[in-house]
């Protein structure tokens, strides 16, 4: 785990205001099978800004709907309802088939989050790299063999190791050549889904040190998840908290860390050691299969609830310098 902050020079300016992506009332249902006419509202009116430049962190614990959002943001899945505007084009009226074969699909990258799994065993490192150049640029022959050798210098990965297969490298050089393919036809934004988790604790603060220079030196806009908010307070701009499909805080990471408003966001941040005294939520995780409109997804384990919470939805507000959707937040 990562504990200690990266060093002063490797930290990036803040982002700028203008927003590389904006998400509006973004909304993923599915049908659950054997109950007719239910559904699961996986992201439920889902609303996001990530500006260039910047990084922002998704946090919640599993289940809240961080991958779900996350793969609709990439185009890995068609949105229910609302807007995926980016780069000032609204990209959720395109099917995902079709957005496979536009300009755009190059410019939304992902890393996924366990490097062995995500790579194909029957392919080299220098395969895996050049094939969405193939796919997504058209470049090939020596033009493509060119942009590999670059690439993978930038992301520190010897061109020694370009012919090798997966099992051939160590966990560290798999999470290089996962996070080489996504940058070879040159993103704006990056979608980092947990990409440490899968790494020895040692190899971790590497790459994470890796995705930061990289970020800084090639302007590039995270959206980074993870469960280890360490991780996530040392290496974003801003954070957005998520619970049972909905955001309930969003804020800048120094104040959602050091006062945060939501009491989901309060438990979460207790968990840190030397964050105070740990607050242990009871109660059940209530269900995501038609969650009543009219109700705090976190009533019931809300250790401020009241009767209001289970009649009246809160909605995401502005408390001072951040967003929350709790009635009692000040």
């Amino acid at each position: 785990m990562l504990t200690e902050p990266l060093p002063e020079a490797a930290l990036p300016e803040p982002a700028a205001a203008e927003p590389l992506l904006q998400v509006d009332r973004l909304h993923k249902r599915f049908a659950v099978s054997g109950r007719r006419g239910a559904q699961l509202h996986a992201v439920d009116d889902v609303s996001l800004v990530v500006g260039t430049g910047e990084s922002v962190g998704l946090v919640g614990e599993s289940g809240c709907g961080k991958s779900t959002l996350v793969r609709l943001l990439a185009r890995l899945l068609d949105a229910s309802d609302g807007r995926i505007v980016f780069a000032g084009q609204d990209l959720a009226t395109t099917p995902v088939a079709r957005f496979a074969r536009t300009p755009e699909r190059a410019l939304i990258q992902m890393v996924f989050q366990d490097p062995t799994d995500s790579l194909n065993p029957r392919f080299t490192a220098r395969d895996t790299i050049s094939e969405p150049l193939a796919l997504l640029t058209g470049l090939r022959g020596g033009a493509a063999r060119a942009r590999v050798d670059e690439v993978a210098q930038q992301v520190g990965l010897p061109l020694a190791l370009l012919d090798r297969f997966p099992h051939q490298l160590s966990g560290g050089q798999k999470a290089r050549v996962g996070i080489a393919r996504a940058l070879a036809v040159k993103p704006q934004l990056l979608i980092l889904d947990e990409p440490t988790a899968a790494l020895d604790v040692s190899v971790q603060a590497v790459v994470l040190q890796l995705l930061e220079t990289l970020r800084s030196t090639l302007g590039l806009s995270y959206l980074f998840v993870s469960h280890d908010l360490n991780v996530v307070r040392l290496l974003t701009d801003r954070v957005a908290v998520m619970y049972l499909g909905k955001l309930v805080e969003v804020g800048t990471s120094e104040q959602v860390f050091r006062a945060p408003l939501h009491p989901y966001t309060q438990a979460l941040v207790s968990a840190i050691p030397g964050q105070g005294p740990r607050i242990r939520l009871t109660g059940e995780v209530a269900s995501p299969i038609d969650p009543p409109a009219q109700a705090c997804r976190f009533h019931g384990r809300c250790p401020r609830g009241e009767d209001r919470c289970g009649r009246e939805a809160p909605p995401l507000r502005r408390v001072g310098a951040q967003e929350v959707a709790c009635h009692f937040a000040a």
